[in-house]
Formats: C-alpha cells, structure tokens, sequence
C-alpha cells in the first residue's frame, strides 16, 4: 500500500472510532446546546434521550470511562457530584434521584440525575424501565460511600446484571405490576395527574 493511501485509511479508522454512538457524551459536552451547568471539575448536559422528565448527566472534565477507574484520589471529584446533585435537587420541583448505571453504555464516566415519574417518550424497553429501577442503578451515595471505604468500586456479576435486566416490571411509585411497557406507561402518567 503506498504511503499517501495508509494516511488515508489511517485517517478515516480514526475518524470512525471518534464518532462511534459510545462517544456521544464527550462530544456533548462540548456542546453548548447541552451544557445545563459547568463546575470546576464537571460539566453537567441534558441527557439527549430523557427517559424521564427531567434527565441531566455529570460528567468529569477528566478523561474516566466509568466507575470502575474511581480511585480514592477521585473522592472530591464525586463529592463535587454531590453538590451539583444537590443544587439540581432544590431547583426542580419534581423529586430527582443521582446514580449510576453498573453497566454503563457510553464511555465516560456518569452521573445520572432523574426524576422518579420516568415519563418520557424515550422509555420505551423493559431494560430501560430496569435500568433505573432496580439494584443496576446504583445511587450516588452508595457509590461514594463504597469509594471512601475501599478505595475501588466492586463490578456487578454478568449473572447480576442478567438478572436485574430480566426483573419483571413494576411500578416504582407502587406495587402495581403491568404486563408490559405500554401498560406501565400509561400507569405512570395517573402518578404524575395525581
């Protein structure tokens, strides 16, 4: 292959793995459509496909691809978390929860911050309804708490996850249990009339 022609195929490799549907968060945040607020240490963007009606992520400005690449030194970075958590909890009006997803589906690692009624056009699966409702979600204190105390945060079992993902639907508001996405949808939206 001649020289010009590997520059080219070499290019074009790079250009593909930068604009790979993983990547998305990272490019996000340079976007100052998303941009909700910006710390010192993070940077916070409405989450592109909400799957409630308020969905924010927090991001580090530093280069962590998830949780399990937390140190002990990354404490004031997630404490800082807990204080953009904090600041958007007082300033909404619909109680929000902070966690983060044991399996995470985009590199770079993040905070979710969402309101509990999960109403959104974009929960449409069993796994995204999981995804927030069971142990998968793991929340920000526990998260922080575990960091403190052991320096790491410990993997989820695929058997784990597995599991959760398969967890039958149930209401996260009360005990009803739908038979399917449509029928919890409609479900939820008597929660929020309420």
């Amino acid at each position: 292959m001649s020289k010009r022609r590997a520059t080219i195929a070499s290019v074009n490799m790079h250009s593909k793995k930068s604009n790979h549907w993983s990547l998305g968060l990272v490019e996000s945040m340079k976007d100052p459509e998303c941009i909700v607020k910006k710390t010192k240490q993070a940077v916070v963007i409405k989450d592109k496909y909400p799957k409630a009606k308020i969905h924010y992520l927090v991001l580090p400005n530093e280069d962590i691809n998830s949780i399990y690449k937390l140190d002990k030194s990354h404490i004031g970075l997630l404490e800082e978390f807990g204080d953009v958590f904090n600041e958007i909890q007082n300033e909404e009006e619909l109680p929000v929860k902070a966690g983060f997803h044991a399996v995470p589906s985009m590199q770079r690692l993040h905070m979710h911050i969402i309101s509990t009624d999960m109403v959104s056009p974009s929960l449409k699966t069993k796994m995204h309804w999981n995804s927030f409702t069971t142990e998968f979600f793991k929340p920000y204190a526990d998260v922080l708490e575990e960091l403190k105390k052991n320096g790491c945060i410990n993997k989820m079992s695929p058997e784990l996850h597995k599991s959760l993902m398969a967890t039958e639907l149930k209401c996260n508001q009360c005990t009803f249990k739908p038979k399917n996405m449509p029928e919890l949808k409609e479900h939820l939206l008597k929660h929020i009339m309420n």
